[in-house]
């Protein structure tokens, strides 16, 4: 048999420290993504989720350790970091759309600008998307006229129109009422059945267990435990883990 070579993974942290003046935000952080692979990580407020999340492309930056996406470093700045965030899709708390462009010219704008996709293409892609999140008839709508859980699928098929390698939720939920939520995270669940790489930090334990193919657990700035959904929720390894999970499943 032909030895196979490993595959480069989506995304490799090695070693990574990040301080805020005194705070020791994240501890010599080491993870893998592989391509296609969900993981979720999960955490009390505080724990260094969301930095780790904004240092996979740049958003933040690392005082040590290496960080590399589909086999190359992370640029610094300039084209280079462009063209990784490009590549690397990220929805956040608060849907960051434009609040003077339409949907479909806040879909698009990426695509035109930085893929120098023509107009018609970029459209015809951002309507495919629109629908694919439920929203083709608000095309032409502001952000100010949508609810939460519609601006944040409209962030979604903003990240998608790039046709990012990866795609970042940085608690994309947290913000939404309560019956707005699922919908998002419905959105969420087919993009990780359709096999996208995902990276997604969220309080939202049961779309955890049903999507991520690994729990990655923080607290303190560090990883503390990492296992399957099952093994994770189930029978949680650290009293960390056992601690938190106590909290935030009897609700």
């Amino acid at each position: 048999m032909e030895e196979t070579q490993p595959k480069t993974p989506m995304v490799a942290i090695s070693g990574v420290n990040k301080y805020f003046g005194d705070l020791h935000a994240l501890r010599d952080i080491d993870l893998t993504v592989d391509e296609s692979e969900v993981v979720v990580l999960i955490g009390p407020s505080g724990s260094g989720k969301s930095t780790l999340c904004r240092t996979i492309n740049r958003l933040e930056t690392t005082d040590s350790g290496s960080i590399t996406v589909n086999g190359r470093p992370l640029p610094e700045e300039g084209r280079a970091l462009a063209e990784l965030r490009a590549d690397v899709g990220m929805v956040f708390q608060h849907f960051n759309l434009f609040a003077h462009l339409t949907v479909l010219e806040n879909v698009t704008l990426g695509p035109i600008k930085v893929r120098r996709q023509s107009k018609a293409k970029a459209e015809e892609r951002a309507r495919a998307l629109l629908d694919r999140v439920g929203l083709s008839d608000k095309a032409s709508s502001y952000p100010a006229q949508l609810s939460g859980g519609q601006q944040q699928r409209v962030a979604i098929a903003r990240g998608l129109a790039m046709d990012p390698k990866l795609m970042m939720f940085d608690e994309p939920t947290s913000a939404l009422d309560p019956e707005m939520i699922n919908e998002v995270l419905d959105v969420m669940q087919d993009l990780a059945r359709e096999g996208m790489t995902m990276v997604v930090v969220t309080h939202e334990m049961g779309f955890a267990r049903r999507a991520a193919n690994r729990v990655v657990f923080m607290a303190d700035g560090q990883i503390v435990e990492t296992a399957t959904p099952a093994d994770f929720f189930d029978n949680p390894q650290t009293e960390r883990a056992q601690d938190f999970l106590s909290k935030v499943m009897t609700h």
